[in-house]
């Protein structure tokens, strides 16, 4: 499986794999793991039929096939540890990971083509996890031309926010991206193009810190005398 343009988890592989093999047992010991959260009902969609009919508006050609969902193992699982410098399976704070994905397409404005891509995922603790109320999880979309040469033809970057109830250390979550849009590709082109989705462990090192709160004019001192 191919995946997004990002640079690769700065989690050692050693380590990762390790990690992996700690999480592994909290999956098995999850016997009541909670349902999937509801998705729209064209999420199981998949070759032509994740075309859509707009209403009223131009039909998507009948040769016409929305690209496919692809994820690269590199992008697939985004981690988070207690040290960054020296990140193992014992001081791993969260693990996520992609499950499932599904995209949606219809015509557009000006003979362009819009789409709509799902994904489903799952956080899991680790042993340095905690209690955290809510967990941002960076997902970049993008739309790619695959032939000698990648042409990335839009991206997109959504923050996802994952509420984390308390003493739940597994907690599955579905977000839905909207408004990638290209020009409709010509002849049989479309059929070089597909999205990438996965996990950009950059953005997550660029997490936004909150601008302070402006601080107030010092009041004007009265004259004595």
């Amino acid at each position: 499986m191919c995946g997004v343009f990002v640079p690769e988890s700065k989690f050692p592989r050693g380590s990762l794999i390790a990690a992996s093999a700690l999480l592994i047992p909290m999956l098995a010991g999850c016997s009541a793991i909670p349902s999937m959260p509801s998705m729209p009902s064209w999420f199981s969609s998949s070759g032509s039929n994740a075309n859509a009919a707009a209403v009223g508006g131009p039909a998507l050609p009948a040769t016409f096939e929305c690209p496919p969902v692809q994820v690269r193992p590199g992008a697939s699982t985004l981690t988070n540890s207690g040290n960054a410098a020296e990140p193992t399976a014992t001081n791993l704070r969260y693990q996520v990971t992609i499950t499932t994905t599904a995209r949606e397409c219809r015509m557009g404005p000006g003979n362009s083509v819009i789409m709509k891509v799902g994904m489903q995922g799952r956080v899991i603790l680790g042993p340095e996890g905690g209690n955290p109320s809510l967990v941002n999880v960076p997902v970049r979309f993008a739309v790619v031309r695959e032939t000698v040469e990648t042409q990335v033809i839009t991206t997109k970057l959504d923050r996802v926010p994952v509420s984390m109830p308390p003493n739940d250390t597994n907690v599955l979550f579905s977000h839905v991206t909207e408004g990638l849009e290209f020009p409709m590709p010509r002849g049989g082109d479309i059929d070089n193009y597909l999205v990438y989705v996965g996990f950009d462990s950059a953005a997550a090192d660029q997490e936004p810190k909150r601008k302070p709160a402006p601080k107030g004019k010092p009041k004007a001192s009265r004259p004595t005398g």
